[in-house]
């Protein structure tokens, strides 16, 4: 019975994966998500139902459009597969409980903030705040009213001290170092996590950007890298192993 439910989540995923890749790529545009249907966006020809079936439509058209061969872009498959990859982990990782609820929510949130940021430079608020809604009210009928506000506390200490380091950042480079997005993104992650571990995914974000941005900076000095996915990246390494910064510590204390 349990394989079923990991089949169920990944195909669930892959569909939904479908649809936050179209509202990824409309909503900042301020295009509608139900019209015009699906299309090539260099031919406009209409995709029928056979060539919207996640991954396998990619695959058996070798990414390219069947009418006029252009390329298509990798963000479809990746946004389907990633998603049906991250319903499963949830699932597997909290069962079905308050806990997949948020983890649920998260998944989709991201895949939006991806899709978004990859493609153009921004992240529209209704795709952070509807999440960090969700995760409240949850936070409040889960664990109760103090925790609730606790975390809704540390929402707010993780936007700021995000606010904090792109201002120093600002300062050091003598441009703007971070969208305001990426700062709403950190309250989302701060009422999910404690203080100690939003460090440790700041920490970690930080150091994965750090070769993609040189390596892109050396190609293209102009080249602006967006850090909401790696903020993603590092949530999510820190979100589904559990990792704990106290730990950690405690064990390097000892090693010393």
């Amino acid at each position: 019975m349990e394989i079923c439910y990991y089949i169920s989540f990944f195909l669930i995923g892959l569909c939904l994966g479908s649809f936050y890749n179209v509202c990824g790529l409309r909503i900042p545009k301020g295009e509608s998500i139900n019209s015009p249907r699906s299309h090539c966006e260099k031919c406009h020809h209409q995709l029928k139902w056979y060539e919207l079936i996640p991954l396998l439509s990619f695959a058996i058209q070798k990414g390219k459009c069947r009418e006029c061969g252009c390329k298509l872009s990798y963000l479809y498959p990746f946004s389907e597969l990633a998603t049906g990859i991250l319903f499963v982990v949830c699932y597997h990782s909290f069962g079905f409980s308050y806990d997949l609820i948020i983890a649920l929510s998260l998944v989709s949130c991201f895949i939006l903030v991806v899709v978004s940021d990859l493609t153009y430079l921004l992240i529209p608020d209704r795709f952070i705040i509807i999440p960090s809604i969700i995760v409240i009210i949850v936070n409040f009928l889960n664990k109760g009213f103090e925790y609730g506000l606790i975390q809704l506390a540390y929402g707010i200490l993780a936007l700021t001290f995000m606010y904090l380091i792109m201002l120093l950042g600002n300062k050091l480079f003598q441009k703007e170092s971070m969208g305001g997005a990426d700062i709403k993104l950190m309250f989302l992650v701060g009422v999910t996590l404690d203080p100690f571990l939003t460090v440790l995914v700041v920490f970690l974000a930080s150091f994965i950007a750090l070769p993609v941005s040189f390596y892109l900076l050396v190609k293209n000095k102009e080249h602006v890298i967006p850090f909401g996915p790696f903020i993603i990246i590092g949530f999510l390494i820190v979100y589904f192993t559990k990792l704990d910064i106290r730990e950690i510590f405690e064990r390097l204390l000892n090693f010393f």
